[in-house]
């Protein structure tokens, strides 16, 4: 008994020693693949979406989004464990070729949406399900790096084209402005505009929703209630950010002609309502806050009270 043991701990120590570059080897093999797989899909997405004013945002939650998983990974990498393999490949089974067709096709949000799924079912086979649930923000927040669906983004602009009218119209019209319209064609003076998506707020409010719950969440993490409380705000803000730029727009064509407006002030129109929605979402924090922990240390109060 005592020799078969002994023959047992000597031949473990090559099998050990084998067994390193094998899970070395593996491991290479698997960031290879993943590299082959994700950069063409990455750069027909930054050839396509970020290049414009609709995937501005993208390279800032990119590298904001890594470092937000770098910072989490050190206080979640105690609880990573193995999922069942027929889950990991039942989804692969499932994801790849619909990567492949998308990409075959070129269509970039779909392509871009499922890459970053199969690259998550990778990450799930490595980490398992407890590590993901722990990094659900970073891994939410990663995926504002690709454009959303064409579809999608015509069913929200078209009412908020429409709404983002009207009220330009009625708000000029106050002032004696000769200003008409119909659908998203405005008439001011001898002019014609017409409200464009990137006009709409859908732009805005992706780009907005993105760095600011990044905002939200490295400041009040730990709150998650007065969290979600702030993030209501961002769409009513990025909505008004929009009719002001419309606005400017409008006037900018009617005092100083077409060509003025669609030109440099078009785009600069567009970034100073981002940063302005941005800092009011700020202001909105600071202001909100102090309301927000009086109303919580009342409402316990009361509660430890009616103890």
């Amino acid at each position: 008994m005592a020799m078969a043991t002994a023959w047992k701990s000597v031949s473990a120590g090559p099998v050990g020693v084998r067994e390193k570059p094998q899970a070395g080897f593996i491991l290479l093999v698997l960031i290879l693949g993943i590299v082959l797989f994700a950069v063409p899909t990455m750069m027909f997405v930054t050839q396509q979406s970020w290049t414009g004013e609709e995937g501005a945002h993208g390279p800032i939650v990119l590298l904001t989004g890594l470092w937000l998983l770098y910072r989490r990974w050190q206080e979640v990498k105690g609880y990573a464990g193995t999922p069942p393999a027929w889950h990991v490949w039942g989804l692969l089974a499932v994801l790849i070729p619909l990567q492949i067709f998308a990409r075959i096709t070129q269509i970039v949000e779909i392509e871009g949406y499922l890459m970053y799924f199969v690259l998550l079912t990778v990450l799930y086979s490595i980490v398992g399900i407890d590590v993901m649930k722990r990094l659900l923000f970073p891994l939410f927040y990663l995926a504002f790096i690709f454009p959303p669906p064409d579809t999608v983004v015509a069913a929200i602009t078209i009412p908020m084209k429409m709404w983002l009218s009207k009220a330009a119209i009625a708000f000029l019209a106050m002032f004696g402005y000769p200003i008409g319209g119909e659908g998203v064609r405005i008439y001011v003076g001898q002019y014609e505009l017409l409200v464009a998506a990137a006009c709409s707020g859908i732009n805005s409010i992706i780009s907005l929703t993105a760095i600011s719950l990044f905002y939200i969440y490295i400041r009040h993490q730990a709150d998650w209630r007065y969290a979600v409380f702030l993030g209501l705000f961002i769409i009513p803000v990025a909505l008004i950010a929009n009719f002001f730029r419309v606005l400017i727009l409008i006037l900018l064509t009617y005092h100083s002609g077409e060509a003025a407006a669609q030109g440099f002030l078009h785009n600069f129109a567009g970034i100073l309502m981002f940063a302005i929605a941005l800092l009011t979402i700020f202001g909105l924090d600071s202001v909100l806050k102090p309301i927000w922990d009086r109303f919580m240390d009342r409402r316990s109060g009361d509660a430890s009270h009616g103890q």
